[in-house]
């Protein structure tokens, strides 16, 4: 044991912490005293040790150094009162309040980090894997100045051997080990990384190279040992030694050891054991086939071979002993010739299987990687079976530095996995090669390109200590547009393509997704509106980009016009078109039930508007205002009349520019929902009904003055504005337009009535049913009757 110095109490969790590895295994920090110090009198020879997170008698510099553990808030800082033990207090007491320091006990922080910062247990493993992974990086780095250091002939490698029966996990590398006294520093400080003390001596060394593999950057990783162990044992040899040593700690203890280790036969050339005694519910991590499991999810790109000790078998032929009645049987002919029997058996040994592959497809020159390649790589990593459709390798270099391989699948994802799920596991984040987390909530990609897969390897990303969740910052601000604007050059590369089927099969799986972002995303509306396609009356079978539509415009078309509906059938039926295909103007059909709100945000498209042609104020370029204003003043009569008897179900009755052969429409206010939107937000099982009756109440009621039903009407308002039959026929007009305009009718079986009573009207007499007395036909005819015939004389042509 030894006397904590300065440097090593306010280096606790300094940095928010940092991960374990050669020089990096952090433990409990202890104070002692020895019984020969004048401050402690024992009545026996025996040592005593003193913990200097729990007692007052240690020397603890009093500075303010915070903890921050993310998830606790625990945190050490100043505090007014005292926390001097009782018998201090007694023997000794102040004349005022004394100023100290808050205190930790160590085994409370031991449990903090161990239980709280650490979300999955079975990151345990990528934290130790990383740590070996540094010590051969540094005993890498350090050979290249000092070659004696690799005096010793053994590969660098990482090789994982588990006992399934005991519940024993041993994890060994040939990196550059630990000394006694660094084990001191670094295992006995918590937090203390010996990575980053090596980076620092990197930097401001002359000799720094540009480039490093080291992946510690804080001193907690170590600690993740104790979320399955309950014993962990420390076994290591530094070429700069000629000892090997022994750290013990068990997780609930408050203190540890150190010895030199004697056996013969545990001696190392060099690197470090590093064995884990699991708790008893944690002896599944020991199975030889979720060591590898586990390997290749976190550690499948580590730049060191990782060996995991495995179970194998191979077949073989061996004799089998006859039965004997079947050897008395063929004894009795010997003429026969005898045949051996034999059996396939299959032999088991245990032998290292390498588990990962050492360089990852990203970090490799996209010149040099084949498509084959690209596909192979994202249907292991992703579990797919076909091929993507696209995908995109870049590096980003600047401000953020990342590598990066995007894939846009083939079919869009079943299941749960769909359009409302926020959550996906599509893009698996690495640094520096480590599998750190595939479950993200929109920090890396928006929701409505949550179909993208891919892999994002950076070295400088804001982790947390835990390195498990990714914290909002600037820098992920900035890596988040820089890939949403790489997944939009490479779904505009599919649109670019020569086969057209391509972009056909993309839109028809994730052609939704795209319009959600333009609700979503108004910062992007620019890169999604090129890529999204509709129906329109002049291409009812193909879609059409907007690109394609403002091209076919005409010369004096000012805006880009649409109509939302059901289907193409009902649109291409819908009155509101009469007038503009006379005209020959295009017109998109919003068939989706998203179409129309994404066209909405949009607003616009190459400064070209957006206008739903089933609104009011319809503008179509050829507006005449004397012949207007002559027909309002015609025709002003009769629509008062007419908004008279329809009362509060219309806003107003106007002249209608829209209609050619439909005597009248019913049309939207210019802010209210349309025919189209009434119905989807009816259909809304929370929907908010009183917005709905608001809404729904601005409607205008557009006739056709050239219709010879309205011509009827307006001789009727004038002649005798009180007919009956006249105001039915308002009543009926209003029901019909309502749904040839898209509206339902609020009472259908009142329209049906009077569609009946019209009928009925209209065919009086015209199928007359014959009664009793009536004779029929045939029998008429069998009794002839004499007529009388009359003579007409011929005349001439002018006269009576």
């Amino acid at each position: 044991m030894h006397r904590i110095t300065r440097r090593s109490a306010s280096a606790i969790l300094r940095h928010g912490g940092a991960r374990y590895h050669r020089n990096a295994i952090v433990a409990p920090v202890f104070c002692a005293t020895r019984s020969g110090d004048s401050q402690v009198v024992e009545s026996d020879a025996k040592p005593r040790w003193y913990s200097v997170l729990s007692s007052g008698r240690c020397n603890i510099v009093k500075s303010s150094t915070e903890l921050n553990l993310n998830k606790n808030g625990f945190f050490l800082g100043n505090r007014y009162e005292s926390t001097a033990t009782a018998s201090d207090a007694s023997a000794h007491p102040p004349p005022s309040a004394e100023k100290y320091e808050y205190q930790a006990e160590v085994s409370r922080l031991m449990d903090l980090i161990v239980n709280s910062l650490y979300s999955n247990k079975e990151v345990f493993l990528r934290e130790l894997i990383s740590n070996a992974s540094d010590a051969l990086d540094k005993l890498r780095f350090l050979g290249v100045t000092k070659p004696d250091l690799l005096k010793d002939a053994v590969d660098l490698d990482i090789r994982i051997q588990t006992d399934k029966d005991n519940g024993i996990i041993t994890i060994i590398d040939t990196g550059i080990g630990m000394t006694r006294q660094e084990l001191v520093d670094c295992l006995g400080t918590i937090a203390q990384s010996g990575t980053a003390k090596f980076l620092k001596a990197l930097k401001d060394s002359k000799d720094a190279g540009g480039d490093n593999n080291l992946i510690g950057q804080f001193g907690v990783g170590f600690y993740s040992a104790f979320l399955v162990a309950d014993r962990v044992v420390v076994s290591t040899k530094s070429p700069k030694s000629d000892k090997q040593y022994v750290w013990e700690g068990e997780a609930n203890a408050s203190s540890y050891t150190i010895r030199e280790e004697t056996d013969p036969e545990k001696l190392i050339p060099r690197g470090t054991h590093l064995t884990l005694y699991l708790k008893h519910d944690d002896k599944g991590f020991a199975h030889p086939e979720r060591i590898q499991k586990l390997v290749k999810n976190y550690s499948q790109f580590v730049s060191f071979p990782i060996f995991t000790w495995q179970e194998k078998g191979y077949t073989k032929e061996v004799e089998v002993d006859e039965d004997p009645a079947e050897a008395n049987k063929d004894n009795q002919d010997q003429n026969a010739e005898k045949k051996k029997k034999t059996k396939t058996v299959v032999e088991k040994y245990w032998d290292w299987e390498l588990t990962n592959e050492t360089q990852p497809i990203w970090l490799r020159n996209p010149k040099e990687v084949t498509t084959e390649e690209y596909n192979e790589f994202y249907k292991k990593t992703f579990n797919e079976y076909l091929d993507p459709l696209a995908s995109s390798h870049f590096t980003t270099e600047g401000e953020v530095e990342f590598r990066s391989i995007l894939y846009v699948p083939a079919i869009a994802p079943m299941g749960k996995d769909d359009l409302v799920n926020p959550k996906t596991k599509n893009i698996r984040l690495y640094v520096k090669r480590v599998f750190i987390s595939d479950d993200f909530d929109g920090e890396l990609f928006p929701r409505y390109l949550s179909f993208v897969k891919g892999v994002v390897d950076s070295n400088d990303l804001p982790l947390n200590v835990s390195r498990e969740i990714l914290q909002e910052s600037r820098i992920v601000r900035i890596m988040r547009k820089r890939l949403v604007r790489k997944a939009f050059d490479m779904i505009l590369g599919i649109s670019l393509s020569e086969n057209r089927a391509d972009y056909e099969k993309f839109w028809e799986n994730f052609g939704k997704y795209l319009k959600l972002g333009c609700l979503e995303d108004r910062e992007n509306h620019k890169r999604l509106a090129p890529l999204l396609r509709f129906f329109s009356s002049q291409s009812e079978d193909e879609m059409i980009s907007l690109d394609e539509y403002v091209e076919n415009m005409k010369p004096e078309q000012k805006d880009i016009y649409y109509i939302a509906t059901d289907s193409v059938a009902s649109a291409r039926n819908t009155p509101f078109l009469e007038r503009l295909f006379e005209k020959d103007l295009e017109v998109l059909y919003l068939v989706d039930p998203i179409d129309e709100l994404a066209v909405q945000n949009l607003k616009s498209y190459k400064e070209k508007n957006f206008v739903d042609i089933s609104k009011e104020d319809l503008d179509l370029g050829d507006k005449n205002e004397e012949e207007q204003k002559v027909m309002k003043e015609e025709f002003g009569q009769t629509c008062d009349w007419i908004k008279k008897r329809l009362g509060d179900k219309v806003a107003s009755v106007q002249i209608s520019n829209r209609l050619k052969s439909s005597p009248c429409v019913l049309v939207s206010a210019k802010f209210g929902w349309s025919a189209n939107m009434e119905r989807l937000m009816k259909s809304q099982t929370v929907g908010d009904t009183s917005s709905l009756e608001f809404m729904k109440g601005r409607r205008v009621f557009e006739i056709n003055p050239e219709h010879p039903i309205i011509k009827n009407l307006h001789a009727s308002c004038k002649g005798n504005p009180n007919d009956n039959d006249a105001l039915r026929t308002l009543d009926l007009l209003y029901d019909a337009a309502l749904v040839s305009s898209g509206y339902t009718p609020e009472n259908p079986a009142e329209l049906g009535n009077k569609i009946y009573e019209m009928l009925g009207m209209a065919h009086q007499g015209k199928w007359s049913v014959p009664n009793a007395n009536t004779q029929h036909p045939a029998a008429q005819l069998q009794t002839p009757q004499a007529y009388e015939a009359e003579v007409v004389e011929p005349v001439e042509v002018g006269q009576k």
